[in-house]
């Protein structure tokens, strides 16, 4: 699995790449997180607002930071498809 934070680097985008990074040795997934700050990489996604969260190419969420339960959720999901 590949998780993309997509995000100029700004402090709530920090804490999604923290939280995923977390959630993802909680639930012991095997996969790879990555930082995209390219603005043109970002609007390649349609993403309008970050940070925003992509796992397998696939944009699952944007213009927030995600709570916790909302993390391992999302992260459970993409794990099973």
């Amino acid at each position: 699995m590949i998780i993309k934070v997509l995000g100029t680097g700004c402090p709530n985008c920090q804490k999604t790449k923290a939280l995923v990074k977390q959630v993802v040795e909680e639930l012991n997934l095997d996969a790879q997180v990555e930082e995209v700050t390219d603005l043109t990489a970002i609007m390649g996604y349609g993403v309008m607002s970050t940070p925003a969260i992509v796992i397998n190419e696939k944009v699952v969420g944007s213009g927030g930071v995600p709570d916790h339960n909302q993390m391992v959720s999302l992260l459970q999901q993409s794990s099973t498809i």
